[in-house]
């Protein structure tokens, strides 16, 4: 069966996404940017399970998603698999899953992936390990609040307390609350809103630049902004224009995080926030 005529995925594509559309009401901008045809590599920010959704949503392609593949042992395990998703075993160097990536690409058909390899929330055995550095025990409302906080800023945050720019109680005070606190400390001068800004993702991997690079595809960048919850008022989602990476990797790394961050600036400037 061609990857391009799954009858599951256009199935579960079609039933699933206006019920999606409505319970999230998502605002996406872009999908113009989508090539209707040839191999693309579609990446975006991952802050929620249902991420690989608006860039499915947003073209007719068939797009397969490399997914951690806990996922597919999960209670969502029908709809990544229905989906076309590609298996990761993230504990090893997976070069199975990486060669079936690359046969989607030389086929011309669509990837899809999310350079910050995880999911950019507090996952339990983080909380464990800030609850440590602070010296703090979380119940079960702080871990809720703790798991939608970025990672990448937690992170951030606990360097700045190391290298003596915050103290340990403004860290502590601030622990549930990181995005606002980090925007005070840009108002006081401790850190640039560059910096603010690049701590918004966590540091990009090189599979994407990479597989595009090889395989002479196109990169078609995109942003999810706001919250997952139902009628949301604040769900946005970017497309950003495709470019092609070249061969200086790190060079097109960082062109793509820079077009992610303006991505990301963009919806939030048109979110009125």
């Amino acid at each position: 069966m061609k990857k391009e005529d799954n009858f599951g995925y256009k199935f579960v594509r079609d039933v699933f996404g206006p019920v999606w559309n409505f319970y999230y009401n998502a605002k996406v901008v872009g999908q113009e940017n989508i090539p209707e045809e040839g191999s693309i590599v579609v990446v975006g920010n991952h802050i929620h399970i249902m991420d690989q959704c608006p860039a499915i949503l947003s073209t007719k392609r068939m797009l397969h998603y490399m997914a951690k593949k806990e996922y597919f042992d999960g209670k969502f395990a029908w709809f990544f698999k229905a989906c076309g998703c590609i298996p990761v075993n993230r504990s090893i160097h997976d070069d199975s899953a990486k060669s079936a990536a690359m046969d989607v690409l030389n086929s011309n058909y669509a990837l899809g992936l999310f350079p910050e390899g995880t999911r950019n929330g507090l996952k339990p055995e983080k909380m464990k390990e800030v609850g440590e550095f602070c010296g703090l025990e979380f119940d079960k409302k702080q871990m809720k609040i703790l798991k939608n906080q970025r990672t990448s800023q937690i992170n951030f945050l606990m360097e700045l307390v190391n290298d003596e720019a915050i103290t340990m109680d403004e860290f502590k005070d601030n622990l549930f609350r990181c995005n606002d606190f980090m925007l005070e400390l840009v108002d006081k001068k401790i850190i640039s809103m560059d910096t603010y800004y690049d701590k918004i993702f966590l540091p990009f991997k090189f599979g994407a630049v990479s597989m595009a690079s090889k395989s002479d595809s196109y990169i078609v960048p995109f942003v999810i902004t706001g919250t997952y919850k139902f009628r949301s008022k604040d769900l946005r989602v970017r497309f950003g224009k495709a470019f092609k990476p070249g061969d200086d990797l790190e060079k097109a790394n960082n062109k793509l995080r820079k077009v992610m961050i303006d991505l990301y600036k963009e919806n939030i400037k048109n979110s009125g926030k």
